[in-house]
């Protein structure tokens, strides 16, 4: 009887070692998925994850002369997927979307110009002008068709994108986007009009950096914020006027709506200040068969907040595996 008995003895050990093991590494998964849930979201994105990063960032000499600053990440013949960032943001935003789409996608992540990497000319940065410059960077690239996803300023160089180059565009993902515009059609709304006191050199710690950013700020830790608030501060203030005065204030963006072809999806956080409901419902009734996705709890960066729901939701709708329909 003594052998068996070591023998339950052992395995009862064993079960019980097994048990918690389990129970810890589900514990853990619970806790990383509450902390990832409320926008903890940076426990890989490191200093040193972001050097290692960004080491990879590459650029191409276009036709025109400009100089675009790109990603070119995961396998090459994966579905191409272009990530187009926001208004003085730059390729570096979408990091902590993208290990959501790597393993699936090839990722072409710009800098549009003005922006980043890439030049800054004089001239000239309407959505058109942003548009083009991917145009010709994914004929480079030898890309005859992607996937293209904006983000607010990157949504309206999305839609012109999906507008000229229909033949060119599989899926299109508008995120905070808008079908009006995020001005006003007689002059520039509250948060633009610190711009027109903006002078050169802009110091990346000042006050008005800070406030800029402070959405960033409180979410993302401090060595991403910098960058950003270093990248921003390398724009001439006057393409920062620009880049307003031809793209955000007083566009009409609603009278090209009807040329996108392409299987479109909306997404946007319900807290969202930027994104107006007027904006909104404009684009969802331009766009023919467009799909809505809201997420009640965030806001304008959402993809900041809570990366790992809102890359599922791009997931399923880039892949055709599910209609996303169904407000939440």
């Amino acid at each position: 009887m003594k052998p068996i008995e070591r023998h339950r003895d052992s395995t009862t050990r064993a079960a019980i070692a097994t048990a918690v093991m389990v129970t810890a590494m589900l514990f853990a998964c619970m806790s990383r998925s509450l902390a990832e849930e409320h926008g903890a979201v940076a426990e890989y994105m490191t200093a040193a994850y972001l050097d290692r990063y960004e080491a990879k960032k590459t650029s191409a000499i276009l036709p025109t002369g400009q100089k675009l600053a790109f990603f070119d990440l995961g396998p090459r013949d994966g579905q191409p997927v272009v990530l187009i960032h926001g208004y003085t943001d730059s390729s570096r935003d979408w990091t902590p979307l993208t290990p959501q789409l790597l393993s699936m996608f090839r990722l072409i992540v710009v800098d549009l110009r003005g922006h980043g990497a890439s030049s800054k000319p004089e001239c000239c940065y309407t959505r058109f002008d942003f548009a083009y410059d991917i145009k010709l960077l994914l004929d480079d690239l030898r890309i005859e068709r992607a996937d293209i996803v904006g983000h607010s300023l990157g949504s309206l160089v999305a839609q012109a994108f999906a507008q000229l180059w229909p033949d060119a565009t599989r899926h299109l993902i508008l995120i905070s986007s808008t079908g009006t515009n995020f001005g006003t059609a007689d002059g520039s709304p509250a948060w633009l009009q610190p711009l027109a006191q903006l002078r050169d050199p802009i110091d990346p710690n000042s006050t008005f950096m800070r406030e800029w950013w402070h959405e960033s700020m409180r979410i993302n830790p401090e060595h991403f914020v910098s960058r950003q608030r270093r990248d921003a501060a390398a724009i001439p203030a006057a393409i920062w006027r620009a880049i307003a005065d031809q793209s955000i204030v007083g566009v009409d963006l609603a009278f090209m709506l009807p040329r996108i072809r392409a299987p479109t999806l909306l997404i946007w956080g319900e807290k969202d200040l930027l994104a107006t409901a007027d904006g909104r419902a404009a684009l969802s009734s331009g766009i023919a068969g467009s799909q809505t996705r809201i997420f009640s709890s965030l806001g304008h960066d959402l993809f900041w907040e809570n990366p790992q729901a809102v890359g599922a939701v791009m997931r399923e709708f880039l892949l055709g595996k599910s209609a996303v329909t169904t407000p939440r």
